[in-house]
């Protein structure tokens, strides 16, 4: 099994700043070590002894902004369950997969993946600001993609050559990891692409590290001939505190456009009322609930599987309780389908 996270660069390493912006301190400074993450949460170190003995090589990181989301001395906290190794993760089943929604399959080049119409996926770093114990590119080959904008040539050149493209969609890992200097290259490599319309980023940083919506940041993504969309990554209403809806403010009030899309957990989310709740601080917060993923049936994940019976009963309410603009699309990625498949 491989991982293989990327260094990430420093701003000041681009001659952009002087020093290490306040999000790189936050990477710098999250929690690795499964008993100093048990230590801090006041959790018995039988918990984190089989942690320890569970990570394999998918390690854990958490950054402390999250940390301090997490509720003391409860080892059931649903934030706590995504990113603590459990025993359950050595444990495979029949159906799982490493691959488990064919990106091998898709790939078109080291880093360039298309699996539907009109837009194609650029896999830019295997750094992520948490690790997400239900991944499904826990084992994805990172090691082989391009690592530079000059590595990006290839795909670019692709990209260029099929006049059917609209959309580029930047996903990881997670592409906010990279140094704002290297992102607006890219994007400003892919809007001389005549073809291309909009740049949407996948990423879970501003519910992280809410400190990376920065200024910086801001400005090459309002700037671009591209149009931007914004898909972060919440599952739980606990993951939504101040910080954090500032953060999307910021994305919001640029003109950016941001959705949600969560995953429907085990243990964390599968229940209408916490549903209703993340619904609810979404749109308060001008956040378009987008999809309900059904998990992905990576290996080592298996113990966060709510059944799709389950989850079309857990839909079905949350259509009495809300109003339908606030309700997400429940769907399932299916290896080789022409979409997303909608399961509700």
């Amino acid at each position: 099994m491989s991982v293989g996270y990327y260094p990430v660069a420093r701003d000041s390493d681009q001659g952009l700043e002087p020093a290490p912006a306040r999000w790189q301190h936050a990477i710098k400074t999250a929690i690795r070590d499964p008993f100093e993450l048990c230590r801090r949460l006041q959790l018995p170190r039988e918990l984190a002894q089989a942690a320890a003995a569970s990570l394999g090589t998918f390690p854990l990181f958490v950054p402390e902004a999250y940390l301090a989301r997490i509720r003391l001395g409860d080892p059931h906290d649903p934030l706590l369950r995504q990113v603590l190794p459990r025993s359950e993760e050595t444990e495979v089943r029949p159906g799982d997969l490493a691959d488990p929604v064919g990106d091998g399959a898709a790939t078109l080049s080291p880093g360039l993946l298309q699996k539907y119409q009109s837009r194609v996926l650029m896999v830019t770093t295997g750094a992520c600001a948490v690790h997400c114990r239900y991944c499904f590119r826990r084992e994805f080959p990172y090691a082989e993609g391009p690592r530079s904008v000059a590595a990006w040539e290839p795909a670019l050149a692709q990209i260029a050559a099929d006049p059917s493209l609209r959309e580029v969609i930047l996903s990881g890992g997670d592409p906010l990891m990279l140094v704002d200097g290297l992102l607006a290259e890219l994007v400003e490599r892919l809007a001389l692409i005549p073809q291309l319309r909009r740049l949407r980023i996948h990423t879970r940083l501003p519910i992280m590290i809410p400190e990376r919506v920065n200024r910086t940041l801001l400005a090459w993504l309002t700037t671009s001939r591209l149009t931007p969309w914004v898909v972060v990554h919440a599952n739980h209403p606990a993951e939504l505190d101040k910080p954090v809806l500032n953060s999307l403010a910021r994305l919001i009030d640029a003109g950016i456009p941001v959705l949600n899309q969560a995953v429907l957990l085990r243990g964390v989310n599968d229940s209408v009322e916490v549903l209703a709740e993340l619904c609810e601080r979404l749109i308060d917060a001008r956040v378009q609930p987008y999809y309900l993923s059904q998990l992905d049936r990576v290996r080592g994940a298996a113990h966060f599987e709510v059944p799709v019976a389950e989850g079309l009963l857990l839909i079905e309410e949350l259509r009495r309780r809300l109003p339908g603009f606030a309700i997400p699309r429940y769907v399932q990625e299916v290896a080789g389908a022409a979409y997303k498949v909608p399961l509700a």
